[in-house]
């Protein structure tokens, strides 16, 4: 009895129930929360604090903002079934006004992701201009990982959420995470645009991901292995949390001489070899799958598909 009195305490109030409603469109700030409902910070934070208490709701801190999402959905789900047999057919002047608002909130995200990209638009363009086109980059990541479905995938160092944009269709849950609060507000804004806004995203470093052992089918690792001052040690966490049989996706450059990128970009590594990643692999219990160069530019890019040793759950299953 004690869950189910925890939960209808916490429901038992208005402004909880518009919570809950908002954060089934998306996850939002404790800022955006008060932007909608139109009440102060310290008040929303109150209400949140108890729908985390009761298991409906948890707040993960990034940076200095505190963002808001959904708790556990065998915890959830019987809540919002149990919401959406009680509401009646045509929306509540309240629903009606919070979702209002809510554009509101996403126009705003949209708008600042905007400003940044016209702010940094250079950056990104020098680098790109070294390799071949991302299109070709993009088409060589949807033939490795094919069309099927996917599970849980996981993209690491999500920076803007491409990949996530790219690949969350195919995903039953796909979760992207990066150490930069500033590149999760952007990949917020553009997944949300893109009406994405169920893609999780967590604040987290690539040596320590938030998840249990073997809790993903596919990880990715676009351009990011080469900002690992430890990249044997970044594969090997992406394995600990892919299933047996999951898929390791990474993309990132052969070896190179430019070294103004490791001055200028902060690039901890020039490049990989085949033999490089390869014997990471082995050591992460992950065996190859297949290989693809792209060349075309100054910078030649890799592809390399791996898949985490064992029987999968099916197999185990079938046996």
């Amino acid at each position: 009895m004690a869950p189910a009195l925890d939960i209808f305490r916490s429901l038992a109030d208005a402004t909880r129930l518009r919570i809950v409603a908002l954060l089934r469109s998306m996850e939002l700030s404790v800022g955006e929360l008060a932007q909608v409902l139109g009440q102060s910070q310290p008040r929303v934070s109150r209400h949140v604090k108890i729908l985390v208490d009761a298991g409906l709701a948890e707040r993960r801190k990034e940076g200095s903002w505190v963002f808001v999402a959904l708790g556990a959905p065998e915890r959830v789900a019987p809540v919002l079934a149990a919401i959406d047999a009680w509401t009646p057919g045509e929306g509540d002047p309240w629903t009606l006004a919070d979702t209002a608002r809510l554009a509101a909130v996403r126009a705003d995200r949209a708008q600042a992701a905007a400003a940044w990209f016209e702010a940094h638009a250079g950056e990104w363009d020098a680098i790109r201009s070294l390799h071949v086109a991302e299109s070709e980059v993009e088409a060589a990541c949807a033939r490795a990982l094919g069309a099927q479905a996917i599970g849980t995938l996981v993209d690491i160092g999500t920076g803007t959420g491409r990949m996530l944009e790219l690949f969350a269709p195919q995903a039953t849950h796909a979760l992207g995470i990066d150490r930069s609060s500033e590149m999760l507000r952007l990949a917020r804004a553009k997944l949300s645009e893109r009406g994405l806004d169920k893609a999780e995203l967590r604040q987290a470093d690539f040596y320590r991901l938030p998840l249990a052992d073997g809790d993903a089918d596919a990880a990715i690792l676009h351009h990011v292995l080469h900002f690992a001052q430890h990249p044997g040690a970044a594969i090997a966490e992406a394995a600990r949390v892919l299933a047996a049989g999951g898929r390791l996706l990474i993309v990132d450059f052969a070896p190179h001489e430019r070294e103004d990128l490791r001055t200028r970009d902060a690039h901890a590594r020039l490049g990989f070899s085949d033999e490089q990643m390869l014997g990471w692999f082995a050591a992460a219990g992950l065996a190859p799958v297949q290989t693809e160069t792209l060349e075309g530019g100054e910078l030649t890019v890799k592809l390399w598909l791996a898949r985490k040793v064992g029987a999968t759950r099916v197999e185990r299953q079938a046996a």
